[in-house]
């Protein structure tokens, strides 16, 4: 059984850094893809990141482009979001979600397994 398990959301000012980890329980995963999701109030849930765990390649979507980071720590099956330069608009519930084989890494249906959600706060 894979279980998902972020952790180190919380409340920042704008301008802000904040660090979010997803721990993976379960199978190894050298072919997957994790990635991180968010969800706005009252809006869809949307792509953030990811990160191919073999090899360490990376996507970002724009909104976030060179101010969120995804890092992966193999030996502790761990993977980061470093998010800095936080603004309002990135209030969110940050999920982590694995895949196999992703081809539309966008689409929430490539993923098969998610964590529970940390809640981003981030005051004007």
């Amino acid at each position: 059984q894979v279980q998902l398990v972020e952790s180190g959301g919380g409340l920042v000012q704008a301008g802000g850094s904040l660090r979010l980890s997803c721990v993976v329980s379960g199978r190894t995963f050298n072919r997957y893809t994790m990635g991180w999701f968010r969800r706005a109030p009252g809006k869809e849930r949307e792509f953030v990141g990811l990160i191919r765990w073999s090899g360490g390649s990376t996507n970002y979507a724009e909104s976030v482009k060179g101010r969120f980071t995804i890092t992966r720590d193999a030996a502790k099956n761990t993977m980061y979001l470093q998010m800095n330069s936080l603004k309002p608009e990135d209030t969110a519930v940050y999920y982590c979600a694995r895949g196999v084989d992703v081809r539309d890494y966008v689409r929430e249906t490539e993923y098969d397994y998610w964590g529970q959600g940390t809640q981003v706060t981030v005051s004007s």
